[in-house]
């Protein structure tokens, strides 16, 4: 919940902050005369001492920001969960082979949280033809039966995926190396729908074709990352992903221009044209309703086009978000409130919903999932950490699975939010004529979410993080 009241160690931030200000004016006004201090007027002596201060803010939060990135890789050793990548020393791992059928996820490949769904096949002479590319990794062997180069061809994402497969192969195996002996199908060798035709599928096995390896290179091709697997037949090993589309542009979350959120005035305003200092509708921990400050956007593009997930509720809510993005969940069972990645959620599954009534957040239950292709994308961050869109709850936060770790994460932005409102004079700078809103001027992601999304690689392990 918002805290209104004085904060000690906010105050404290600013005692510093102005001594340094003072050894900053020291140091860089020793050799000015006294008489041109003098002159200064006492209104451009307090808006020099506003800046000064501001920027001694500003260091200070980045030094603070720097800390909170720079410590959890120093203290704790990076779990890492594929080959070549991490911090530190490697921790063992017990992985466990596949048996013959076994399928990981346990559900249909083309729902949204295992590939997700056909887009058409891709020839030769399609226009997404061009999206396909050549591995040409020495670390892999293609069969290519049909000598036309065909096996070679192959999403980005399958490409990255593979790539990673083939490293853990060679260490789990020395000497044995990944043969892929079939990828991108242009002769139609598969059944009417299949993902070979979109380059999104590859069926694999060892070099030295010993079949007591498969169930092992299975297991290797889950934890590289791609999105299904199946130990399909005795001879080989079938591996799905999901389509660039569906996640090249935005790894991170967010919601659509359209989307809107409630004010404290009971004016619902669409996210598009939030401001910096808005106070809306959000969540606490305990899943209460409450009114929070916007204090940033983590990003905000307005021409960008980008697939969402749709979820739709028995009430008639519908929130439409990316699928890395977290949303409440309510757990009946357990009487406990969850974050869930937007592309796992199933139906049924139940979300918290403002009921129009009592204002307050109410399970509702998930009778639809559905995904959808819009222009723009805002993630607003408020205070609290969460935010109603559509009267649907959901976290401001995104990629990885904690709520609370990446409210940690932002930390650093929310004490330099509250140390700028501490500052004296404040109103004087926002009145000047040049000021604009920074949320207007903003298009991409936010220098800080930014260091976050590229750090979660090496400090986080792969089963904390949306992939």
């Amino acid at each position: 919940m918002d805290n209104h009241s004085s904060v000690p160690w906010a105050s404290a931030a600013s005692v510093t902050c102005l001594s340094l200000d003072a050894k900053c004016h020291s140091s860089n006004c020793s050799s000015k005369s006294t008489a041109s201090s003098i002159s200064a007027s006492p209104e451009t002596q307090t808006m020099r001492h506003i800046a000064h201060t501001q920027r001694c803010l500003s260091r200070l939060t980045s030094l603070v920001a720097l800390l909170l990135i720079v410590l959890p890789m120093m203290f704790s050793p990076a779990h890492s969960c594929g080959p070549g990548r991490g911090l530190g020393r490697h921790r063992a791992r017990n992985l466990y082979p596949l048996v013959l059928k076994q399928t990981i996820p346990n559900l249909s490949e083309y729902t949204n949280s295992a590939s997700g769904p056909l887009e058409g096949v891709i020839r030769r002479d399609s226009p997404k033809f061009k999206d396909l590319v050549p591995n040409y990794n020495r670390d892999i062997l293609f069969r290519d039966e049909e000598g036309t180069g065909a096996d070679r061809l192959m999403s980005k994402r399958c490409k990255e995926k593979l790539n990673v497969l083939a490293y853990s192969v060679m260490n789990e195996w020395p000497g044995i190396r990944l043969l892929v002996t079939e990828s991108w199908d242009e002769d139609y060798h598969h059944g009417q729908e299949s993902l070979h035709y979109e380059g999104r599928a590859v069926t694999i096995a060892t070099s030295d074709r010993d079949q007591s390896k498969y169930g092992m290179l299975a297991r290797l091709a889950v934890e590289a990352g791609f999105d299904w697997v199946s130990y399909v037949s005795r001879r080989h090993i079938y591996c799905s992903v999901k389509s660039d589309s569906s996640i090249s542009s935005h790894v991170h979350g967010c919601f659509t221009p359209e989307s809107t959120a409630l004010l404290e005035s009971g004016v619902r305003k669409p996210l598009g044209e939030l401001s910096i200092g808005d106070r809306v509708l959000s969540m606490t921990a305990n899943g209460q309703a409450v009114y929070s400050e916007v204090i940033l956007f983590m990003d905000r593009n307005l021409e960008q086009m980008q697939n969402f997930v749709q979820l739709h509720t028995d009430g008639g809510a519908v929130l439409t978000v990316t699928p890395a993005h977290l949303v409440s969940v309510w757990q009946p069972e357990s009487q406990k409130l969850t974050f869930v990645f937007a592309d796992r959620i199933e139906e049924k599954n139940q979300v918290l919903v403002r009921d129009v009534e009592t204002g307050e957040l109410r399970p509702q239950r998930v009778v639809k999932v559905g995904s959808v292709r819009s222009k723009g994308v805002v993630a607003p961050l408020t205070r609290e950490g969460t935010i109603v869109v559509n009267s649907v709850a959901a976290s401001c936060y995104a990629v990885i699975n904690s709520q609370s770790l990446a409210h940690w994460g932002l930390a650093p932005m929310r004490l330099l939010s509250t140390l700028e409102a501490w500052l004296p004079a404040k109103e004087q700078l926002h009145s000047s004529p040049k000021a604009v809103s920074s949320a207007q001027q903003q298009n991409g992601i936010h220098w800080y979410a930014n260091a976050l999304y590229k750090v979660k690689d090496y400090v986080l392990p792969q089963s904390w993080r949306h992939d």
